[in-house]
């Protein structure tokens, strides 16, 4: 970059060059700026223009050195088409090395100076502008729709608008460097940079000014494949043409990219064993296929040969085109004519007329065109006379009676042919021509006709028996002489015998049953001849008359059709076609339904259209059988029957449908994880996908699951009655059609309660706590009470008290009562009775099959005061020797372990559902009642001095014995 100098002291006066890193190429190309005529920062001023120099400088001195500091640079960068928006291109401010405006500070710098070091250094540390630099684009042209200008950073990145290379050259090209008026500058160089976006760029405010020229050049990517101008290619290569021929082909691919991403080679998918294809590069780097062939060509044995021409370019990867190569050989002159027989012979009758042909050659020529054309002449051996007697056509070879044969007529001719190619030796043939002279007349042939015969055409019906005559024929010989044959010339189902016992008198009859529909008209020959081996020829027309023997026939006579439930009224169903063989109105076929057709199926008589008037369903009926009829319009008529077999296709018109809206299932708590509960049935009436139905749990779907196969209900996880007693689930089934339908059922799961909680005792809460009973304690007065409860329901929660273990002075002195836990003084307290006395009560439910129970120690201190507290509490501490009574507590409950075997289940059942349904509002009540026993509890310890001492025994007198019980689904 060059700066402007217009003699002033004034910062940006100084020449520098920077090499960029490789996004962008510098260009140091001095381009001053044009303000006020000053083109060069070396010209001379003459002594004209000095005034107008200085006023110059006085005018534009107080702007802060503006003149001179302007410039205009040229900046070069090169980046990939096709790249995002967002990529940085190159930073103007950082590649213009542009610095804060202080004079002194450049000065420095320029001089090495430590301060203005420091002060350029801390410029490149990131010193902001005051005022700060603006970056602007000064034209919007197209090059500028590509790029995107921060105007404070001055940083260039691609915008939006993604850069194709081929579309940007050919819509901005037009010249050279020096072109580009709207922003594009393509060069005539094929190399990578041809391709430039032309950008201006403004750098304000005033005291920095700059006119920046920044020169943006596209490199080209592959991003296009070859591709040939037309998707057919014709050569035409010479059957006769010599190895190593090159033929160019026309069309070669075009490529828009350049360089080495253009097309570089070219190949065949298939070179048939002998061609191959070379490449040529001209000066302009244009690359031509040429097709050479490797082998020998014969046109008579392949006249084509079709492949596929495979364009490739040099990126990586490299991109193919292909066209289809049509190898065309043309014929060439190199086969001769040719006669399949050497010589053939032929007899003509004395009496034959003039133009009768007599025979006719012809040879072959395996060439086409006019290389195939054939003329035929006589060969110059063959005498006058016989070329004056018979012509030889020269194009077709046929050869006829020329003049009428005369008596004096050579019985022998031969006739040499010759068969004449362009450029060949003639095909020789031989025709030996006999004639015959005829000296006497012919037979002659009288027909007298029996059938009905109208102008020598005989009319038979088609049902006439075997051996009805036709016609006699007498034959005559007008001299008398010679003895004369007859007999039938021609295909066809009559016979011709002699008529005894006359003679030379001859009889015509059918031989075969006669039908119209398979022949209906015959030409056959009388022929007789005479013993010199004379003949003549009488031709005879039969015309077969129709009959209706033919009935219709059904083109299918079992037709198979389907048709989709719910369809529209008047719904076309097929279209029936029967064939009649007969003609005329006997062959008019009439279509009829069958009795067995339903009322609903309609059937036109003419057309056999086949429609259906409502509404099929299939659930209803999927199958419909029955006949129709074709009738043609004969005498009787004739009819055929065919069978419709109809199939009504599934819709999905069904929603899947539960047996039940509401399912009920009881089921033991505790029951196993993915156990069976219960079977959800469900039916759809739809048939295949549509019928197919998946059934899910649409709530609480992380305790329970659905098996959709067999419907069966099952619980993910073990059910506890005492957390949640009943579960309502809701699931849906949704059938397998488009679109698919479903619908919901309700499932109630009530759960049987299964004696799995002992009881628990809440009073006392301790076995260390002790209860002062006064000596003055009257029998029959409460003392104390056992409180427990059990979390299960009906007879698992019925709580039964005893004393399983006493020690004191006299242990029967207290009784508990079995059903409240009530303990009793029994007997009046005797001066010898005080001291402690320890119960060990038993807590036992009435569960099946195995009760559960629970204990605790219920400690007594017979005495009038608590004089000594540490004494009762080493008392307490040491382990009791209590033995252990096994009588059960006597409770009056009516259900027993015999009645519930011996009962009925459902009776049972419906007990246990009521008793699950209430344990809930027992439960509430319990706690209500254990939180009021809670708050006595404490009043009761004041008042009586109860005293929690720890007790050390061997008996686990909180066991709670539980046994697996088997349960099964209900």
């Amino acid at each position: 970059m060059t700066a402007v100098s217009l003699g002033m002291n004034c910062p940006g006066n100084e020449r520098r060059s920077r090499t960029l890193g490789v996004s962008w190429l510098p260009g140091n190309r001095q381009q001053p700026l044009d303000m006020g005529h000053l083109y060069s920062p070396r010209s001379s001023t003459s002594r004209g223009n000095l005034p107008h120099l200085l006023l110059f400088f006085l005018f534009v001195g107080p702007f802060n050195c503006f003149a001179s500091y302007s410039r205009a640079t040229e900046l070069f960068y090169s980046l990939n088409e096709g790249l995002p928006a967002g990529v940085l291109i190159g930073s103007l401010a950082e590649d213009l090395q542009l610095v804060p405006q202080a004079a002194s500070a450049e000065a420095a710098v320029a001089a090495g100076s430590e301060e203005d070091q420091q002060l350029h250094q801390h410029h490149h540390h990131g010193e902001e502008w005051d005022p700060p630099l603006s970056f602007s684009l000064a034209s919007q042209g197209l090059g500028g729709q590509y790029v995107t200008l921060d105007n404070r950073s001055g940083e260039l990145h691609t915008s939006e608008l993604e850069i194709d290379r081929e579309a940007l050259c050919l819509e901005g090209g037009g010249g050279g460097e020096g072109g580009g008026r709207n922003g594009i500058s393509v060069s005539s160089s094929p190399s990578s940079e041809s391709c430039v976006l032309l950008l201006d760029v403004l750098v304000l405010p005033q005291e920095y000014f700059r006119f920046v020229k920044v020169k943006i050049a596209i490199r080209d990517i592959n991003d296009n494949a070859p591709q040939f101008p037309v998707n057919q290619i014709a050569v035409s290569v010479p059957e006769n043409a010599p190895v190593n021929t090159r033929l160019a082909i026309e069309h070669p691919a075009l490529d828009p990219d350049v360089g080495t991403n253009g097309v570089q080679t070219y190949r065949l998918l298939d070179y048939h064993g002998v061609f191959t294809l070379d490449v040529e590069e001209n000066e302009n780097g244009e690359r031509t296929p040429y097709l050479i062939v490797m082998g020998a060509l014969d046109r008579e044995t392949q006249d084509q040969y079709v492949t596929i021409i495979i364009a490739e370019d040099g990126g990586s990867p490299p991109l193919t085109g292909s066209a289809t190569l049509t190898i065309g050989i043309s014929d060439i002159n190199d086969n001769c004519p040719l006669f399949t027989d050497s010589q053939i012979n032929v007899t003509v009758y004395g009496n034959a007329t003039v133009g009768t042909p007599v025979a006719g050659v012809q040879a072959v020529d395996r060439d086409l065109g006019a290389n195939a054309q054939i003329t035929y002449s006589y060969s110059q051996k063959v005498p006058q006379v016989s070329k004056d007697l018979f012509h030889l056509d020269e194009i077709t070879g046929v050869i006829k009676l020329f003049k009428k044969i005369g008596g004096n007529v050579l019985r022998l001719h031969k006739l040499t042919i010759l068969a004449n190619g362009p450029g060949c030796i003639p095909a020789v043939i031989t025709v030996m021509v006999t004639i015959i002279k005829v000296v006497f007349r012919p037979p002659e042939i009288v027909p007298r006709y029996i059938a009905n015969e109208v102008e020598g055409v005989v009319y038979l019906k088609e049902l006439e028996p075997i051996n009805t005559p036709v016609a006699f024929f007498t034959i005559r010989d007008p001299e008398d002489k010679y003895k004369v044959n007859c007999y039938l010339d021609g295909d066809g189902p009559f016979r011709l015998s002699p008529y005894q016992p006359y003679n030379n008198e001859y009889l015509l009859e059918t031989a075969k049953s006669l039908d119209y529909e398979t022949q209906q008209l015959y030409e056959i020959t009388v022929v007789a001849w005479n013993s010199e081996g004379f003949h003549v020829k009488k031709v005879i027309k039969i015309q077969i008359l129709d009959d209706n023997d033919n009935a219709p026939v059904f083109t299918q006579p079992l037709i198979e059709l389907s048709i989709e439930e719910n369809n529209a009224p008047n719904a076309f169903l097929t279209k029936l076609h029967a064939i009649d063989a007969d003609s005329g109105e006997r062959g008019q076929v009439s279509y009829f339904l069958g009795p067995d057709a339903p009322s609903y199926f309609l059937l036109d008589k003419i057309t056999g259209i086949l429609t259906v008037s409502t509404q099929l369903d299939r659930e209803e009926k999927e199958k419909y059988r029955y006949t129709v009829k074709a009738v043609d319009s004969g005498i009787p008529p004739r009819e055929s029957i065919a069978t419709v077999a109809i199939t009504v296709l599934d819709k999905n018109d069904n929603s899947p449908r539960f047996i039940n809206k509401d399912f009920s299932f009881f089921v033991p708590e505790n029951f196993p994880g993915f156990g069976e509960i219960g079977v959800i049935s469900v039916t759809d009436a739809d048939a295949g996908r549509n019928g197919w139905v998946a059934l899910s749990v649409m709530n609480q779907s992380d305790i329970f699951v659905i098996d959709t196969g067999k419907g069966m209900l099952r619980a993910k996880v073990s059910l506890d009655r005492e957390q949640q007693s009943s579960y309502i689930l809701w699931v849906e089934a949704v059938d397998g059609g488009e679109p698919a339908l479903s619908s919901t059922a309700k499932i109630t799961i009530l759960l049987l309660d299964i004696n799995d909680n002992p009881p628990l005792v809440l009073f006392p809460q301790s076995n260390m706590s002790y209860l002062l009973v006064l000596p003055s304690t009257l029998p029959g007065s409460p003392v104390t009470e056992v409180y427990a409860v059990d979390k299960d329901t009906g007879m698992n929660a019925v709580i039964a008290y005893s004393i399983i273990g006493r020690r004191g002075p006299r242990p029967e002195s207290f009784r508990i009562d079995p059903k409240t836990g009530n303990i009793t003084l029994e007997e009046t307290l005797m001066q010898n009775d005080y001291g402690l006395y320890r119960l060990l009560v038993k807590v036992s439910d009435h569960g099946y099959p195995e009760p559960l129970h629970s204990t605790v120690m219920v400690n007594l201190f017979v005495n009038d005061t608590v004089s000594n507290e540490s004494y009762i509490e080493s008392l307490l501490r040491k382990e009791p020797e209590i033995s252990i009574e096994e009588k059960e507590p006597q409770i009056a409950i009516e259900p027993t372990h015999r009645k519930v075997e011996s009962a009925s289940c459902v009776p049972t059942l419906v007990a246990l559902s009521v008793i699950s349904l209430g344990s809930i509002t027992l439960v509430t009540g319990m706690g209500i009642y254990i939180c009021l026993r809670k708050g006595k509890k404490h009043h009761r310890e004041n008042d009586n001095l109860e005293v929690q001492i720890p007790l050390k025994g061997k008996l686990d007198l909180h066991m709670t014995e539980r046994k697996p019980m088997e349960i099964s689904n209900i």
